[in-house]
């Protein structure tokens, strides 16, 4: 399907690898030039292989303010005003909410919550004068479904659902949309810790660990990040320009509330 995106500047960021990665290749399959951050020039250049030889690539640290106010001007420069913007990050510290620092709660804050506020901030006033945006942020299952293996996580994502829905209320007269998408369990280097952290918990292999990860998705299978970027891209595309302030779980069914 013709997702309506050809020539479309698309930001998305932390997408050197994981989720974002395959974010910035579904979008850039929809005809979109793509901008992407990450934190080394090595994962770029790979990102960049698999995306497409026009990816724009900068080195940026999503938790530093500098380093994304740096980013979205290089890209204003190199490709012009962001049309698309996809907010990621690596994920927030694991382990017991007791064990915790305060150090690993700010780290936090910074890399999950005030990267999303300041990367909006920026960049929202270029899609508002052209009245059309799309804003996506990439949060976790765990915004629903807490998990007392990620605490920050948890208690931060649920924060990202209100903001998705303030910012929605704030630009969709002037045709930006903002919606959240809360994956589950998907193949990812994240994913990955997660199965290390259980089985060290568990005193279980890793393999048995991953096998109860998969087992606890009513689907029976972890998530391929193709299938998340599929619902990205859907939610930046024409199509979707009535559906915003929506948190969308992409979780093989593993969230259990209603809400």
């Amino acid at each position: 399907m013709d997702f309506g995106l050809q020539g479309k500047v698309a930001m998305v960021a932390a997408a050197s690898k994981g989720l974002g990665l395959a974010i910035a290749q579904a979008l850039a399959h929809q005809g979109c030039q793509v901008s992407i951050c990450g934190r080394t020039e090595e994962t770029l250049e790979q990102a960049a292989t698999l995306i497409g030889e026009d990816t724009r690539t900068y080195v940026a640290d999503v938790s530093d303010p500098e380093d994304l106010a740096w980013w979205v001007d290089q890209t204003r420069q190199d490709l012009g005003p962001a049309d698309i913007l996809v907010t990621n990050t690596g994920g927030p510290p694991a382990g017991a909410a007791s064990t915790l620092t305060d150090e690993q709660w700010e780290s936090g804050i910074q890399s999950t919550l005030m990267n999303v506020v300041r990367l909006v901030r920026v960049v929202a006033p270029d899609m508002q004068t052209r009245g059309w945006g799309r804003i996506v942020h990439l949060t976790s299952y765990v915004a629903k479904q807490p998990s007392p293996m990620l605490p920050i996580s948890s208690t931060l994502r649920a924060g990202l659902m209100s903001l998705t829905k303030l910012q929605a209320w704030e630009f969709t007269a002037d045709g930006v949309t903002v919606n959240a998408v809360l994956p589950g369990s998907m193949l990812t280097d994240r994913q990955k810790h997660v199965v290390e952290l259980r089985a060290k918990k568990e005193g279980i292999t890793e393999d048995e660990a991953f096998a109860k990860q998969a087992g606890d998705v009513p689907m029976k299978r972890i998530g391929d990040p193709a299938e998340l970027a599929a619902a990205v891209a859907f939610l930046c595309s024409a199509q979707a320009s009535y559906i915003t302030g929506q948190s969308l779980a992409v979780d093989g069914g593993l969230i259990t509330g209603l809400a």
